[in-house]
C-alpha cells in the first residue's frame, strides 16, 4: 500500500495533536511539528498500530529552520498529502492605543508568516504532483472583528484571504486548499492569550459548552474524506451557544 503522508504545524497540544491522532487513525504517517520536543515525542506513543510520526522541533516564524528542516526531508516522508496549518497564537487583548509591539510581531510572525513560510515548503511538490489538500486553520475572527481584536484578528483575516489567493492559484493543479474558522475552541489558545493567568484563561470557557479540539479534528478527518471531485471550500464552526465573534449565550 502506498505510504500516505500528513504534515500539522502545531502538532503538541489542541487541534494540532487531535488532527494528527485522527489522520493517523485514517492511515496516515505523520510529520508533527512543533517547539516541545518532549510533547512530539510523546506523541509517537499515541500513534496507531502501524503508523508512523516523524517529529520535528522548530518554531514556524524561523524561516531558515523551515526551510532547512523541510527542505531536506528523509526521500520516505518527501511527499506529502495534506498539510495542516494549524500553528497559531493570540497575544493580548488590549486596544490598539496600548497594544505591545512584541505582541503584534508574534502574531503576524506566526498566524501569517509561519503559515506562508511553511506552505512555501511543501507547495512545489504537490504542484509537480498534481495531487494534495492544504487546510488552513483560520478563526472566527478573520470573518469578523472584535473589540480589541484588532492584531489578532487581522492576521486571521490575513489568513482567509491568503487561503483563497491559494485555491486561485493552486486550481490548475489540481490541489485543494480548505479554510476551517472555529470559534471558541478550549485549548491552550486562551492561556497562551493571557500570558499564563490561568484564572483569566478559565473564564473563557465557562457558562457554556465550548467546542472542543476533537470537533476540529473530525471535521478535518471530513474533508480529506471527500471524493476528488469534492472540496469544502470555505467551513465556519461555532459552539451552539455562540452566534458571533462577541455573541455568546452563557446561561450555565
Amino acid at each position: 500500500m502506498e505510504q500516505k503522508i500528513a504534515l500539522i504545524t502545531g502538532a503538541t497540544s489542541g487541534i494540532g495533536k487531535a488532527c494528527a491522532l485522527i489522520l493517523a487513525k485514517n492511515g496516515y504517517d505523520i510529520i508533527a511539528t512543533g517547539r516541545r520536543t518532549d510533547r512530539l515525542e510523546a506523541l509517537k506513543n499515541e500513534m496507531p498500530e502501524g503508523r508512523k510520526l516523524l517529529p520535528l522541533t522548530f518554531d514556524v516564524r524561523d524561516k531558515e529552520a523551515v526551510f532547512k528542516l523541510l527542505g531536506n526531508l528523509p526521500e520516505p516522508w518527501k511527499n506529502i498529502d495534506i498539510l495542516v496549518n494549524n500553528a497559531g497564537n493570540a497575544h493580548g487583548l488590549d486596544p490598539i492605543q496600548t497594544g505591545d509591539t512584541a505582541d503584534w510581531d508574534a502574531m503576524i510572525d506566526i498566524n501569517v508568516k509561519g503559515l506562508l513560510y511553511v506552505s512555501k515548503a511543501i507547495i512545489p511538490t504537490m504542484c509537480e504532483r498534481k495531487s494534495g489538500t492544504i487546510i488552513n486553520i483560520g478563526s472566527i475572527a478573520g470573518k469578523e472583528v472584535y473589540p480589541n481584536g484588532n492584531v489578532y484578528c487581522g492576521s486571521k483575516h490575513a489568513v482567509d484571504a491568503i487561503t483563497q489567493g491559494m485555491r486561485i492559484d493552486l486550481n490548475p493543479f489540481g490541489v485543494k486548499v480548505i479554510g476551517i474558522h472555529p470559534g471558541l475552541v478550549e485549548t491552550e489558545f486562551s492561556l497562551v492569550r493571557f500570558k499564563g493567568d490561568e484564572e483569566r484563561a478559565e473564564k473563557i470557557y465557562q457558562g457554556y459548552e465550548p467546542l472542543l479540539a476533537q470537533d476540529i479534528a473530525e471535521i478535518v478527518e471530513f474533508c480529506v474524506n471527500r471524493p476528488p471531485h469534492v472540496v469544502l471550500a470555505d467551513i465556519v464552526v461555532l459552539p451552539t451557544a455562540q452566534a458571533s465573534a462577541t455573541l455568546v449565550n452563557k446561561n450555565k
